[in-house]
């Protein structure tokens, strides 16, 4: 139910195989902050899914592909004005959504990002290479645009109409990145929120879990990074997704 006289907000969590983590993560999302709680799920097979429909999310078979289904879950949040991003697995702490939402409740900002490496990180939470990824892409994106970013992390909010401006295009884990590319070319209000951050609650690390995942993740990021640094910023008027549906 939307809250009288507030921006209407929407989180999304995309998924794939956290069942072990999603019931406490949705559990711990702050009673009246956000409007809607959208699960995009790229294809679990441990009941991921029915676990969060029970918890009372609304839960979307997305497809494969963490962009894919961070994606579709704007899509599913339609009416909302601003759209939240958090990972399942608990590692994120929904403590912290009201400090992330109230810039941009506030009119200060157009898109807040954590920051997992100025905040306190529960030991084991972060491995080296994480925090040395977040701290190349902050000093690429800073030689580019001029905006200094120390982290990459999930955990983020940004106003749905800036959003939709921006052209995203990938569908993989270099969603986040580019996210943070456009929105400093584009010359968004950014602001960065130092947040506590934990080790995850269960499962395996899609990204961090062993060298494969890191090796696959990594690529991602890097073509990302490449294939919108030396692009075109896309029209204003020609959002990525059409605006009937997103």
């Amino acid at each position: 139910m939307a809250r009288a006289g507030a921006p209407r907000v929407a989180l999304v969590i995309p998924t794939l195989n956290e069942s072990e983590a999603i019931a406490g993560t949705l559990a711990e999302i702050p009673t009246g902050v956000v409007d809607l709680v959208v699960v995009a799920d790229g294809g679990s097979i441990d009941g991921t899914q029915e676990i969060a429909a029970a918890a009372g999310a609304t839960v979307l078979a997305s497809g494969r592909g963490f962009g894919r289904a961070c994606l579709e879950g704007v899509c599913e949040a339609r009416d909302a004005d601003i759209i939240a991003f958090m990972d399942a697995d608990g590692a994120d702490d929904p403590a912290f959504l009201p400090a992330l939402l109230k810039p941009l409740v506030d009119g200060k900002a157009d898109f807040a990002i954590a920051s997992r490496t100025r905040g306190v990180r529960e030991p084991g939470a972060m491995a080296w290479h994480q925090v040395a990824a977040g701290r190349a892409a902050g000093f690429g994106i800073r030689a580019l645009y001029g905006v200094a970013y120390s982290d990459m992390c999930t955990f983020r909010a940004i106003r749905r109409d800036a959003l939709v401006g921006l052209g995203m295009r990938e569908l993989t884990y270099g969603w986040n990145i580019e996210m943070q590319m456009r929105a400093a070319r584009a010359g968004l209000a950014i602001v960065e929120i130092p947040v506590a951050y934990r080790r995850r609650r269960g499962g395996v690390s899609k990204v961090a879990g062993n060298l494969s995942t890191t090796l696959t993740a990594g690529t991602r990021i890097v073509s990302t990074f490449l294939r919108v640094a030396t692009g075109k910023a896309p029209p204003a008027a020609t959002p990525a997704v059409a605006p009937n549906k997103m």
